[in-house]
């Protein structure tokens, strides 16, 4: 076995906290049986972590505090940290450095891997069931490659997407593979029909929101359909999704946010890699986007604290604080109001102002106390788009879409921008243009795979 690629995927073996062969023989359990795979599904620590890059480099943080500053550059563990908010390459400084976003999807794609490939033939259980396990892990091994794609390569472009790298794509268990970079159409091709093609077996509902059932893998299609500019069929997978999961917290009358396994609004749970809710590491909130809240905005309220009285002196303005209240890392993965706010979307590209609008308004809703609710108008279709889009930025604020939409609207007339920082002194700048939108591959992985074409 060549070794080149062992110890790339080997370290993704190691970095899920459940294997495949740690519970295929446990206790009285049979080899080859249906049921360990059903049990490995069931590992959320498997399955359902994500990355954490795209929170630190999202527009809507501006760390600017300088005992912060200090605290992130006096400590070597931070440089990716560092780097990564400053939009510059590398983002891991050096060639022993491995990428925790990568290592957690491309483990997550190995256990889906091996799932598909052995429950076929494993033993014990009906067709229907092995088709349900195997429809499940393309649901969570599509989530993964869409996040991969949507940090390591170019947003989709009809024009060029059929050039354009993507990543490697790993459709099999194997620690031989090579590891040349699919273009990014076939990365989106992949996944679209991974995802209709599990749809037929997937559950109407799941116990859980952390195991796929049908709104899982529509809500997974809105919203790739969404990054790939396909605003018709992302409204129309949106619509499927809302018709099967449409709950709403209302934020204006409940007591205390509810945890990710009780939420009404997850479809499909995902996590961040870790929590940025403890200093240095917090996630400081610009004034921009505190300024698109204001104060009586529930989401203000709960989800966001004032740094100086709970981080200490020197620290100032707001961070997002949802995880201290929950003590549970963010929510990444697809809600009731991301399908309503791509529903909405949709609408406005549409040309359908006014109930674009409608759906915003009946969002916000639930989003402030009644007395301080004040209903959204529009002026023509490309207001309410705007308006539409801020409300995602309210909405999903570090979790991870503010990112992708800055990527996937960087060139649009509405929203192109040219964004500026400053840490320590020195001046950043991310232009609609700049190559910084894709994050650099880790040399760690090209060092052992040269085949692997890293992002200028």
């Amino acid at each position: 076995m060549n070794t080149k690629y062992i110890a790339v995927l080997l370290l993704i073996l190691t970095a899920g906290c459940s294997k495949y062969t740690d519970i295929k023989t446990q206790g009285s359990l049979i080899p080859k049986q249906t049921i360990n795979y059903r049990y490995l599904l069931n590992s959320t620590s498997t399955f359902e972590g994500g990355g954490q890059l795209p929170d630190i480099a999202t527009a809507d943080v501006n760390i600017t505090d300088s005992i912060q500053q200090a605290g992130i550059a006096g400590n070597s563990y931070y440089t990716f940290f560092k780097n990564c908010y400053n939009w510059q390459s590398p983002i891991y400084a050096t060639a022993i450095d491995r990428d925790q976003d990568w290592d957690t999807y491309y483990s997550r794609i190995y256990n889906c891997n091996t799932i598909i490939a052995e429950v076929p033939s494993s033993t014990g259980s009906t067709d229907s069931v092995k088709n349900e396990l195997m429809a499940e892990a393309l649901v969570h091994r599509a989530d993964a490659y869409l996040n991969l794609v949507n940090e390591y390569a170019k947003p989709y472009n009809a024009a060029t997407a059929s050039s354009d790298l993507g990543v490697p794509l790993l459709l099999t268990p194997s620690l031989d593979a090579k590891l040349d970079r699919a273009t990014v159409a076939t990365i989106y091709n992949r996944l679209e029909a991974d995802l209709k093609n599990a749809l037929i077996a997937l559950p109407k509902f799941s116990a859980y929101n952390t195991l796929p059932d049908k709104a899982a893998a529509y809500s997974l299609l809105a919203r790739l359909y969404l990054f790939m500019g396909n605003y018709t069929n992302a409204g129309l997978y949106a619509d499927s999704a809302l018709l099967l999961q449409s709950g709403l917290n209302d934020l204006g009358t409940i007591s205390s946010y509810p945890t990710k396994l009780k939420n009404p609004e997850i479809i499909f749970g995902k996590i961040a890699y870790t929590s940025f809710a403890y200093s240095p590491t917090t996630l400081k909130l610009g004034d921009e986007l505190l300024n698109l809240l204001g104060t009586t905005d529930m989401r203000y309220v709960l989800f966001t604290a004032d740094a100086a009285t709970n981080l200490g002196n020197g620290y100032t303005g707001r961070f997002f604080a949802l995880e201290r209240s929950t003590y549970e890392t963010r929510n990444i993965g697809t809600s009731v109001p991301e399908m309503m706010l791509i529903k909405a979307e949709s609408l406005a590209r549409s040309g359908n102002a006014g109930t674009a609008i409608d759906i915003v308004n009946q969002l916000r809703t639930k989003r402030f106390k009644a007395a301080d609710y004040i209903a959204l108008t529009a002026t023509d279709a490309n207001d309410a788009l705007v308006q539409v889009i801020n409300e995602r930025r309210r909405e999903f604020f570090c979790r991870h879409l503010p990112w992708y939409d800055q990527r996937r609207l960087k060139n649009d007339p509405l929203f192109s921008r040219t964004y500026a920082r400053t840490w320590q002194g020195v001046t950043y700048t991310l232009d609609p243009n700049s190559n910084r939108y894709v994050f650099p591959i880790g040399q760690y992985y090209i060092g052992y795979n040269p085949e692997i074409v890293q992002n200028p």
